[in-house]
């Protein structure tokens, strides 16, 4: 049976890899990834379950069924975080799964079709702008050119980094998976919003997953003496930024019912010093919808404000992009059987889109896939406050063993 004390334990002991006074820094390839890696290996030799780490570094569980030549039914997330982040995002959806292959085992409940865990490498984007990086590999959609040109804050680049850990670009094609390889693909996670909670819900059921459009744009002005330059002979690219900014907002805000969001996630000012006139910015730039078209119409105005910024502050606006994905539509045929399992289990749940990108939706491009919600408190992730009650990851590790052994035991009932 799931035994929480359990799942706490291995949260405790997980979390104690990357842990700072300012918040969770278990950033990916990093050293304190590859020390949570190894315990959680050391979990699974305890518990005989086979596991494997492939050309980018996802790490693979699995348990086997009865007949191994059928495809697995697999459960994942990642244990990467961003800067000072919280200790739930991703790592609840790994520790579920463990948990469940865990209770089985102490069931002695075989299944025909085997099950595995999937800790997906380099989920987040914080440490090289991109992110979902191992589930684009796992699906083939990992642009091997971009990702040459990706590095770091220390500006190590990806290729240096994955070296370091002994993986190497040349093979990342191998990281690929058949079409038959996997029956379906299921995501417990934090909602990482407040909506849950505010509804008094005990699930979410993720109906699509939005998906993000980032860029790295450069504001090109001209650096020149705060105190000689008189006010309308500048070119400050600093306050072309903020107008930039505000208007990317503006843009979001006309875009709110199809739950476009838009956000400038990072901004570095050159040459930074009170007494000088900025002469260049760089900024983040986050786009996200549900919506493909709703993005590029937000896009597309953007563009043409740009036009008009160069020419009112005499700026050059450039833009890189990091990333277009598009949004996906999840299993129905999942999500009716995630239904009927709350209804089951008395647990009260909403049908509702996810804004934040996960690994499930790269996998579902390839695999019937589900997502799971649990609340999050007062909506809160990516921040060192991050926080899910033990009693709410209990009712999402249920619900998702009671998913997992509805697929895996009865392969005839379920054909998705």
């Amino acid at each position: 049976m799931v035994k929480i004390e359990r799942f706490k334990e291995m949260f405790r002991q997980i979390n104690e890899y990357g842990y700072t006074g300012e918040g969770m820094n278990r950033l990916a390839y990093s050293k304190e990834e590859a020390q949570a890696l190894q315990y959680i290996k050391r979990l699974c030799e305890a518990e005989g379950l086979l596991y494997r780490q492939d050309e980018i570094g996802n790490v693979i569980i699995r348990r086997e069924g009865t007949d191994p030549s059928l495809p697995a039914v697999a459960v994942g997330s990642h244990i990467d975080t961003v800067y000072n982040g919280g200790m739930y995002d991703g790592t609840v959806g790994v520790l579920a799964g463990l948990e469940v292959l865990f209770a089985l085992n102490e069931e002695k409940v075989r299944t025909t079709h085997p099950l595995e865990v999937i800790i997906f490498a380099c989920e987040e984007s914080a440490r090289f702008g991109l992110a979902t990086v191992g589930s684009k590999a796992m699906v083939g959609t990992l642009d091997l050119e971009e990702v040459m040109r990706l590095h770091d804050k220390s500006d190590q680049t990806f290729t240096e980094v994955i070296a370091q850990k002994g993986f190497s670009l040349e093979y990342i094609s191998m990281a690929e998976r058949n079409e038959d390889e996997l029956k379906a693909f299921l995501e417990l996670h934090i909602e990482q919003g407040p909506v849950l909670e505010e509804i008094g819900k005990d699930i979410g059921l993720v109906t699509g997953i939005a998906a993000p459009t980032r860029y790295h744009v450069t504001i090109h002005g001209r650096q020149s003496h705060s105190g000689s330059t008189p006010m309308r002979s500048r070119q400050d690219a600093l306050l072309a930024a903020s107008e930039f900014a505000l208007y990317l907002e503006q843009l979001a805000l006309e875009e709110e019912d199809a739950k476009t969001v838009a956000t400038v996630g990072a901004c570095k000012v050159k040459s930074g010093a009170m007494n000088i006139v900025p002469g260049e910015v760089k900024l983040h730039v986050d786009i996200r919808s549900i919506y493909m078209e709703s993005k590029e119409r937000l896009i597309e105005k953007l563009h043409v404000f740009v036009k008009q910024l160069e020419k009112k502050r005499g700026v050059q606006v450039t833009f890189r992009k990091i990333t277009n994905e598009t949004p996906v539509l999840l299993n129905e045929k999942l999500l009716e059987l995630a239904k009927s399992g709350c209804e089951k289990r008395n647990f009260t749940y909403e049908e509702m889109p996810s804004g934040a990108g996960h690994d499930a939706m790269n996998m579902a491009l390839k695999y019937p896939t589900g997502v799971i919600f649990i609340p999050s408190k007062d909506g809160l992730s990516h921040h060192p406050d991050e926080y899910t009650s033990f009693k709410q990851i209990e009712k999402g590790i249920h619900l998702l063993k009671d998913i997992l052994c509805e697929l895996a035991i009865f392969p005839e009932l379920y054909k998705l």
